[in-house]
């Protein structure tokens, strides 16, 4: 059966998964102090202490709301089937697989029962992680268009990413909290009484207040981060003592420092002067570009880059591991939103090191976008990194036209990594290239906005607006295929210590109803029943997202019990998408099996309808 992979804020891969609706309070303004972004009264990681477990759902509720999700799917028969098996699994094996688990997590209490299976599930997956796991989140242009130069934004950015560094690590960066009641949680006073709470308790009393602090153990991840190729199971390394930034460009390898002996940010001027230097290169891009492994089978890369540290490339390959990050300057611009997604998501291969972290890609008219490798974390640490250095890097320009790069020979300070290969080396990086231009060839995305309206109107309607974007794509499949098909929409679970993330089942008996009533027979209902509909849907999907959030979904359960969790299929739509206050738009992703531009208008059919019923008047008297 055909899938939908569904992800708000962003277009993502295949079967990776990352929070949806992701809580996140308003980034922070700066001090005025150049080191860091800001200088939080809460020490980072004030809450983490007491961050609540996650709990273990019980299995009789895993199993009901499993059925519940499959419900919308079956005719009776296959439903009746699939109860037995179910009820079977509950009262046999299951059980004790869940007394299992139960105990185990007793045993664990440092972490969560999904942290180990989680990691594992990441890093023992052999598929190249291109396409398969990492995703990307864009960029908003800087608002003063003369800072949209790739030399000077790459330049702000990375300062900007620098004072993001150092405020995580001195412990100033305000923690993350979800904040129910912001009028007495998100203010001066709450925070100096808290600070004052030791750790051990501190959740507690921010939970007095309708706040909800979230789990950062992720954040340390952020920088000089790689994951390492093994066979079998990769490794995830991080080396805090790295003081150079990675800079890739025409497929060659930078390095350079970004932070002197004592750990000081280098003078913005510097890394302007270091950077102009880089892309004034006119060397050629090489035969043979190295990152082309990074898109490999984990296996087979694992064993290439066994050869490579045989080979004499040890150094080099430890100089771009333990870089902060990797920052990727393309020479072209952007065309449009299609391409943009695209190039962000795999681009051609040539100038990237999908291993690191993350990498702040930017194209030759400063278009920007970040590109996360997923095993070490989910969307929460990126997205508030990627708020922070978008505000500290457009609104405290480190650099602008009128300035000029430092006096310093930029030839000495950056580093031009090289590379010893021998014919099974460059063959490797050969046979590797012309996988990915196969894999990225099959990739098809569409892209759509839909300006009718946004999440102000649907909010004045009281509905949801991520429900009803997720109705829309259940609307969509069912006028392009005729049926209800299985969705993934993933959410956070960071308000837990060690939290990762559980599944959305948006699919219900709700929305195939609504979907039926749109697509089939619209004629046959009256906009007030229509509409009834809709808040029905948005109720259970708010539902959903609520146990979700809360630990009390049903895949994550299973998953740890190595029951019914599938991979997402080849054949289904990976679908990224934002409800703004005006606008809804996404961005659709399938392999050649699905026509995705058929998809796309029939989602945008699916909104017209919906927003149709919304704005009758006979409703709304």
């Amino acid at each position: 059966m055909a899938r939908l992979l569904t992800k708000s804020c962003f277009l993502k891969g295949r079967s990776s998964c990352a929070p949806g609706p992701i809580l996140l309070r308003a980034y922070s303004s700066g001090n005025g102090d150049s080191e860091y972004l800001q200088k939080s009264i809460v020490p980072t990681m004030h809450f983490q202490k007491s961050l609540p477990r996650l709990p273990v759902p019980k299995l009789e509720d895993t199993i009901k709301r499993y059925l519940n999700a499959q419900r919308p799917l079956l005719d009776d028969e296959q439903f009746s089937k699939t109860e037995q098996l179910a009820s079977s699994f509950q009262n046999g094996v299951g059980k004790e697989l869940h007394e299992e688990l139960v105990l185990q997590d007793k045993q664990n209490k440092h972490t969560s029962y999904i942290s180990g299976p989680w990691f594992d599930m990441y890093l023992c997956a052999r598929e190249p992680i291109v396409l398969n796991s990492n995703p990307f989140m864009s960029f908003t242009p800087d608002p003063k268009p003369e800072y949209n130069d790739q030399l000077l934004r790459a330049t702000n950015m990375t300062v900007s990413a620098m004072r993001f560094l150092k405020t995580i690590r001195a412990g100033y960066l305000e923690p993350e909290i979800f904040h129910l009641n912001p009028a007495k949680s998100d203010t001066q006073k709450f925070k100096k009484l808290i600070r004052l709470v030791p750790s051990s308790l501190s959740w507690y009393g921010a939970y007095m207040v309708n706040a909800y602090p979230l789990d950062m153990s992720q954040y340390f991840r952020l920088f000089n981060s790689t994951r390492i190729p093994k066979l079998n199971k990769d490794e995830l390394m991080t080396d805090e003592r790295g003081r150079h930034l990675l800079v890739l460009r025409k497929g060659n390898f930078y390095v350079f420092d970004v932070l002197d002996k004592d750990g000081n940010i280098v003078k913005a001027s510097e890394i302007h002067a270091h950077l102009k230097h880089i892309l004034s290169d006119s060397g050629p891009a090489p035969e043979l570009p190295l990152g082309y492994l990074t898109s490999e089978n984990r296996n087979t890369w694992a064993l290439v880059r066994q050869k490579l540290l045989n080979n004499g490339n040890e150094e080099a390959l430890r100089r771009i591991d333990s870089a902060v990050f990797c920052l990727c300057l393309d020479e072209f611009p952007t065309r449009d939103r299609i391409h943009l997604s695209h190039n962000m998501l795999h681009g051609s291969g040539l100038n990237r090191w999908f291993d690191k972290s993350f990498s702040i890609i930017m194209t030759g008219d400063g278009t920007a976008a970040i590109n996360f490798e997923h095993s070490w974390g989910d969307g929460v640490a990126v997205l508030r990194f990627q708020n922070e250095i978008f505000k500290d890097s457009t609104e405290r320009h480190s650099v602008s036209p009128q300035s000029v790069p430092a006096a310093v020979d930029s030839s000495k300070a950056v580093q031009k990594l090289t590379f010893n290969l021998d014919d099974s080396l460059k063959a490797a990086v050969s046979e590797a290239r012309k996988k990915f231009d196969a894999l990225v060839a099959s990739l098809t995305i569409e892209a759509m906005e839909f300006k009718r309206g946004g999440k102000e109107f649907l909010k004045t309607q009281k509905l949801s607006p991520d429900a009803v974007s997720q109705l829309s794509f259940q609307m969509a499949f069912l006028r392009q295929y005729g049926q209800t098909t299985a969705t993934y929409e993933s959410c956070s679970t960071a308000a837990f210590k060690h939290g990762r993330t559980e599944t959305i089942r948006p699919a219900s008996i709700y929305t195939k109803k609504c979907s039926e009533a749109f697509v089939k027979n619209l004629s046959k209902h009256t906009p007030a029943e229509l509409k009834e509909m809709l808040h029905d849907c948005s109720k259970y999907h708010g539902q959903l997202t609520k146990e979700a959030a809360m630990g009390q979904g049903f895949d994550r359960h299973l998953f740890a019990l190595l029951g019914g969790f599938a991979p997402v299929v080849p054949d289904g739509f990976g679908v990224g998408y934002g409800v703004h206050d005006d606008w809804i738009g996404c961005n659709v992703s399938a392999y050649p099996a699905r026509d995705v531009k058929q998809f796309v208008q029939c989602v945008y059919q699916s909104l017209e309808d919906i927003f149709k019923v919304l704005e009758d008047k006979r409703v709304n008297k």
